[in-house]
């Protein structure tokens, strides 16, 4: 074949699609084969032991058995791994899973075979688990899914209760993680730290889902193809509509008894915009992307007074109804992504409103002070608020999360030196303030003078700084007794600086920027040890990296990376890596080389990570 030439891959569990495809481009059908016994085994024992764990022996033949009922199929192999794995390791309850499995499944198609094992992993769940995973019946097949707003619509639809000394937003969390290790959903996008950020659901388990939503009368599916409404009961609770076509489409929503809906989730962006009027009893109104969405269909949002979770993200609006301050249950309000450019005075009203996401540019009323609900708050834009705003932040003693903006200077305004001076100490004031308090989390972008002010934020947790270079690490910084995630940008990185954030007493990860090289040649050695840190990104910033680990300086280590740095010479890249007992990934990502070097400085790497002890994986990109 040419090198020009393209192959198109269809891929389907449908035979006459594939018999479709192929009388079209002459092409053939490869049917997949199942796994053999030895690749079944090797993903079953991989899902659940550690690569240098050993297999248990009183395992062994239950383990064979189980694999020889789920007949080489992937999907059935990981389901029933995730469901053992939170299960002791004992002969007799593996056995009782065995047994569950059923011996017709002998007999079934493998379709039906996979839905048997499904059910299974299914009514193993506690039920506040199976709640949350049926709500994910309302996405769209191949729906890439954040997570942080799965969370706050479980919270919304009341699936998740505030429990011991956990915010609902950790409960929430938690419940994720749990069906994640049952692998019933599985991750899309994970950040540098390797946190999960978006995911999606497979689309057998997608079906089994949505087959147990529909018996159990949880959601109606509007303008799926295969599911007519016809066949679903006309009480409805929750409405998930995904008609897509060109123009507009009427919904097929006659004969439906729409007055107990309790959520609204419209997908696509010609899906014809029903009227709200009848959904009094509405709780979750999920608009975000619909840009067909038009001022006078908020007209009658402020009838809806159960309403909790409100998102209009990206759908072109271009104010907040003023009436909206009437939503006393209001929990989660995200118009980001429009052309919004203030709120109502009249949301300061919403005392019950734990979440609120704006675009930097927002300006906010005053009386924020009246919002003592508020845990998550960003972004706001510092610059566009008066003093009077940026002092009632301190007075939200129950914020947990703040993202700050726009706190550099602008030549092109016509602010002077003191207004500017009343804003910072403004802001310094309410930062102090709420450090002492309940934040947990700040964000700030643009503040490199702001990091250099005496803060006190002794309850943070997760400071993260973008684009706000500082001299040196501020002497504060050494009073985050809490601290456990940092992120921070340094006017070359020098010994003092390392040794502040190494006296951190609960810091786990670092992430570490290098504005401008540093003269010195940096070693962290075990007088300068940090001694829980789990993860550690190094950014050079298109510099060399002049940096050596010595014994004991990183004792729990476990992720090594280091980001955007140029390769001289392959021996500047012994690190001392070696001195990581605890290392599983290291991660090297070049962004420029002298000829030559980068085959020699991948080599001195590989041989390194070869010859330690845990064998760490090694990614290494250029």
């Amino acid at each position: 074949m040419a090198s020009t030439d393209s192959i198109i891959i269809t891929t389907t569990r449908m035979n006459d699609v594939a018999q479709s495809c192929c009388s079209s481009f002459n092409g053939a059908i490869y049917d997949l084969r199942r796994l053999s016994v030895v690749h079944s085994r090797q993903l079953f024992r991989r899902r659940l032991f550690d690569s240098n764990e050993d297999f248990p022996a009183h395992l062994e033949k239950v383990s064979d058995e189980i694999l020889r009922k789920c007949d080489g199929l992937p999907l059935a192999i990981i389901a029933i791994s995730g469901l053992l794995a939170n299960r002791e390791r004992t002969e007799d309850l593996w056995n009782q899973v065995k047994d569950s499995i059923g011996q017709a499944l002998e007999r079934n198609p493998s379709v039906e075979r996979m839905m048997n094992i499904l059910s299974l992993s299914y009514f193993d769940l506690p039920p506040r688990l199976k709640t949350c995973l049926l709500y994910l019946s309302v996405f769209p097949e191949d729906s890439i899914i954040e997570k942080k707003c799965l969370i706050r619509r479980w919270i919304a639809e009341g699936f998740i209760r505030k429990a011991d000394r956990h915010t609902i937003h950790e409960i929430g969390e938690r419940c994720f993680n749990e069906l994640l290790n049952r692998s019933l959903i599985q991750p899309v996008k994970t950040n540098k730290y390797g946190e999960v950020r978006t995911f999606r659901v497979h689309d057998m388990i997608l079906d089994f889902i949505i087959s147990k939503s529909i018996e159990e009368n949880f959601v109606t599916l509007v303008g799926v193809p295969i599911l007519p409404t016809r066949t679903q009961r006309k009480v409805v609770h929750r409405l998930s509509l995904q008609v897509v076509r060109k123009a507009n489409s009427t919904i097929p929503i006659a004969g439906l008894l729409l007055s107990h809906v309790r959520s609204i989730n419209v997908f696509g962006d010609s899906v014809e915009i029903p009227s709200l009027e009848v959904f009094r009893h509405l709780c979750v109104l999920d608009f975000k992307d619909c840009h067909q969405l038009e001022q006078h269909h908020l007209e009658n949002i402020v009838r809806l007074f159960q309403l909790r979770y409100l998102n209009l993200k990206h759908t072109g609006i271009r104010e907040i109804p003023e009436q909206i301050g009437r939503l006393g249950f209001l929990e989660m309000l995200d118009p980001r992504a429009n052309d919004v450019e203030e709120l109502p005075a009249s949301i300061v009203n919403l005392r019950k409103l734990s979440s609120l996401f704006v675009d930097v540019g927002v300006k906010f009323p005053v009386g924020i002070a009246k919002m003592q609900a508020l845990e998550s708050l960003k972004q706001v834009g510092v610059s566009n608020q008066p003093s009077d705003f940026l002092r009632g932040l301190g007075q939200l003693k129950n914020l947990r999360n703040l993202v700050l903006n726009g706190l550099g200077v602008d030549s092109n305004t016509l602010e002077t030196n003191m207004v500017r001076d009343v804003r910072n100490k403004a802001i310094v004031s309410s930062l102090c303030k709420l450090g002492t308090q309940n934040l947990r989390s700040l964000t700030i972008w643009d503040g490199s003078s702001l990091l250099q002010e005496p803060l006190s934020l002794i309850t943070v947790e997760k400071l993260i700084a973008r684009c706000s270079a500082v001299p040196q690490v501020s002497k504060w910084v050494s009073s985050l007794r809490n601290l456990q995630q940092l992120s921070l940008e340094v006017e070359g990185v020098k010994q003092d600086d390392l040794c502040i954030l190494a006296a951190l007493p609960t810091l786990l990860i670092l992430y570490l920027r290098e504005a401008t090289r540093s003269n010195e040649k940096l070693r962290i050695s075990g007088e300068v040890r940090f001694r829980f840190l789990r993860i550690f990104i190094y950014d050079a910033n298109h510099r060399p990296v002049d940096l050596t680990f010595g014994a004991g300086s990183m004792p729990k280590l476990e992720k090594l990376v280091f980001e955007a740095f140029c390769v001289a010479q392959a021996e500047s890249l012994c690190f001392g890596i070696e001195n990581f007992p605890c290392l599983t990934t290291v991660r090297c990502v070049v962004c420029r080389w002298e000829e030559g070097s980068i085959e020699a400085a991948y080599a001195a790497i590989e041989r390194s990570a070869n010859t330690h002890p845990n064998h760490p994986t090694l990614e290494f990109i250029y």
